[in-house]
């Protein structure tokens, strides 16, 4: 009895990690509000592509045993969200090249309205609740602006489950029109969330290519999934 007792207390803590199909959740947000124009929202979305299969993002992907699953919306307004890639676990190199290929084909679903930031973390939270069980989640923001629509992120964090959720953010065009730098401390101090959570700026949609993939490689490479925790920044 007491020797089944500890073989059913072994399982009970194993089972958790033993549950999990993948190391990490990534949801990519990206942004079509208003200030994005056509020809930005190509930038946005064929630089991402190009950042996904890009040599050292690729070799981050299949750094671990465990896959990724992946997935990616388009957000503006407060009623403004939609999905480009539906979750995908990332097993091959084929299952990358084929949402890369995705994303790039896709078309922005709304001409653009204002910037509601709380509402697009909402959704994604929501979003990755449909995720499958992996051992992180990680979503990322990209952005040209701060929230001007609806309820701001700090309340979307507090009234949405992100307790398991960190949240990094790529800024782009950091620099007002009179070259004020507002954005990255309106990132670092109300879009960032979680531990390890961290900025990434790209300086101009023509960046965007060159800051998403550094970003991708930091986000898939600073796990240590035996600890089973993030390394710190």
């Amino acid at each position: 009895m007491i020797r089944w007792l500890a073989a059913l207390g072994v399982a009970a803590l194993a089972d958790p990690v033993q549950a999990e199909q993948c190391r990490l959740a990534l949801l990519l947000a990206l942004d079509i509000s208003v200030s994005v124009d056509a020809t930005e929202d190509t930038l946005q979305r064929q630089g991402l592509a190009a950042a996904l299969v890009a040599p050292e993002v690729e070799r981050a992907f299949f750094s671990s045993p465990m896959p990724v699953a992946l997935a990616a919306y388009e957000w503006s307004g407060r009623n403004t969200q939609n999905v480009i890639l539906p979750w995908q676990m990332i097993e091959t190199r084929a299952d990358l090249v084929d949402v890369a290929r995705r994303i790039g084909q896709s078309t922005r679903s709304d001409a653009g309205s204002a910037t509601a930031m709380g509402h697009a973390l909402g959704y994604g939270a929501t979003l990755m609740r449909q995720a499958p069980p992996c051992l992180f989640q990680t979503i990322d923001l990209s952005g040209d602006g701060s929230n001007n629509d609806g309820y701001g992120p700090q309340i979307a964090y507090r009234h949405f489950p992100f307790e398991n959720i960190t949240v990094n953010g790529l800024v782009i065009n950091a620099a007002d029109f009179e070259g004020e730098l507002f954005l990255i401390p309106f990132f670092e101090n109300n879009v960032l969330h979680g531990p390890g959570a961290f900025l990434e700026i790209a300086q101009g949609f023509e960046d965007f290519e060159r800051a998403m993939r550094r970003k991708l490689e930091r986000e898939l490479t600073s796990l240590q999934i035996g600890g089973l925790e993030r390394v710190g920044r």
